[in-house]
């Protein structure tokens, strides 16, 4: 039996009803998995997000940082020599000058240039006595020659003006005693007036007068003839002697331009103006006399000149030890001893003139094959510290009305947890009690 018409379509809308309620349901269903599918993401997503950081034991200091510049204690600084001698060329025999007493050439600028023919290499280990630099010695063996050219002939010369003088003075003690013969024979002639005319008795008269004053000349003369004689023999020495003087100044002079270590140590160059620009000296420089060109400093010494602002001198004490670290290199940690502490603040030009700072010296307890002198650096010199305690980041811990506290990880999530806080650095704090090694914190508040 076929059932009517308006049931049929009765029977369909139902099942266009039921078929809509489905998929409502149906979306529904997926509406709220994906709704806490999300959730349970973004909550997983919001644990991950959050820093941490494992808390550790090992030690906490409390430090000051300076800045300063590498530079060796024990050091000697070479110099330039000084080249002794005339400058005039007074009494310099060959090209120099003439002998007998007579200004020649003069010395010229060159003879007392210093230029370097050999130079030790720098950063080289050199030992105490070994050749380190040296001049070029042509200029002064020159010098060497001419002078002892210069002594032998003014030698010569006093013993000739000796000679001489010698003679000159016989000659004029024979012109005394002939002037003292014909004196007295004048007088002889004077005697026999009374039997002369009146004209030659005046002419024996006006003779004794004239042998008399000739005689009385000559004697006087004797005394000045020999004090001439003492002076010209006097300044024949002394131009001898002054070559001699010379010569000994041109030998050592010879000396000087050989240079040679006086202690143990590394070789460390100086700087010089070349061209309008700052350089190492190097061969074929000329230097001026008394310049720097050398250092020799001892590795073993090496200390860290630095200044501290004065607040935080207060606080500083000798023998704390530092670790000093280099700007050249930055992997290498050196430790140190504070060994000196200036009395008197100055003022930089970097800051204001009311802010002092005080000079520190830091002596490096270990040598490295990299540490010479002028390289800058900083040190970190530890006032207080403590030792095996658990050492937390200082972003860790969070202050609150009950105290420091820390969010440490567990199985459940996190849990806050109240600490006792012990010596704080700039980066790390020491935990005395609430959390125990090993502990994961979060370095940001959770929730």
């Amino acid at each position: 039996m076929v059932p009517p018409r308006h049931e049929t379509v009765k029977r369909r809308g139902w099942l266009w009803v039921l078929g809509i309620a489905a998929a409502l349901c149906v979306a529904a269903g997926a509406y709220y998995y994906k709704a806490q599918n999300d959730a349970k993401i973004a909550s997983q997503a919001a644990l991950v997000s959050v820093p941490t950081m494992v808390a550790v034991a090992g030690e906490v200091a409390e430090t000051v940082r300076v800045n300063g510049t590498v530079n060796a204690r024990n050091f000697a600084a070479l110099l330039a020599p000084r080249i002794l001698g005339s400058r005039s060329g007074l009494n310099r025999g060959g090209d120099g000058g003439g002998g007998g007493g007579g200004g020649g050439q003069g010395g010229g600028p060159g003879d007392f240039s210093l230029v370097l023919m050999r130079l030790a290499k720098p950063g080289v280990h050199v030992k105490s006595g070994e050749v380190v630099a040296e001049f070029d010695p042509q200029n002064q063996l020159q010098r060497l020659d001419d002078y002892k050219d210069s002594a032998l002939q003014q030698e010569n010369t006093v013993k000739k003006i000796l000679a001489n003088l010698s003679a000159i003075k016989e000659a004029h003690d024979q012109s005394v005693r002939t002037a003292k013969a014909d004196w007295e024979k004048a007088i002889l002639d004077l005697k026999t007036a009374e039997v002369r005319s009146a004209i030659d008795a005046e002419k024996f008269r006006l003779a004794v007068e004239e042998a008399d004053a000739k005689y009385k000349q000559l004697v006087f003369e004797a005394t000045l003839v020999e004090e001439s004689q003492r002076a010209q023999v006097r300044i024949s020495q002394l131009n001898r002697d002054q070559s001699k003087i010379e010569t000994s100044r041109a030998e050592a002079n010879v000396g000087k331009m050989t240079v040679k270590a006086p202690m143990d140590g590394i070789v460390v160059m100086q700087s010089i103006v070349r061209n309008g620009e700052f350089g190492q000296i190097r061969e074929g420089d000329q230097v001026a006399v008394g310049q720097p060109f050398v250092q020799i400093v001892d590795p073993s010494s090496m200390v860290l000149n630095a200044t501290v602002n004065q607040v935080d001198a207060e606080r500083l004490r000798m023998g704390m030890k530092a670790t000093v670290r280099l700007d050249a290199y930055p992997d290498m940690d050196l430790p140190g001893t504070l060994v000196g502490i200036g009395a008197m603040a100055k003022a930089s030009s970097f800051r204001a003139r009311y802010v002092g700072e005080i000079p520190i010296r830091i002596q490096i307890a270990r040598t490295d094959s990299r540490l010479i002198p002028d390289l800058t650096g900083s040190a970190e010199i530890s006032l207080r510290s403590e030792r095996e305690v658990i050492v937390a980041p200082r972003a860790a811990v969070f202050a609150g009305e009950g105290g420091s506290f820390v969010y440490v990880q567990s199985a459940e999530g996190w849990v806050k947890k109240k600490v006792e806080l012990g010596l704080a650095s700039f980066t790390s704090v020491a935990i005395r009690s609430g959390i125990q090694k090993g502990d994961v914190l979060a370095l940001a508040a959770p929730i």
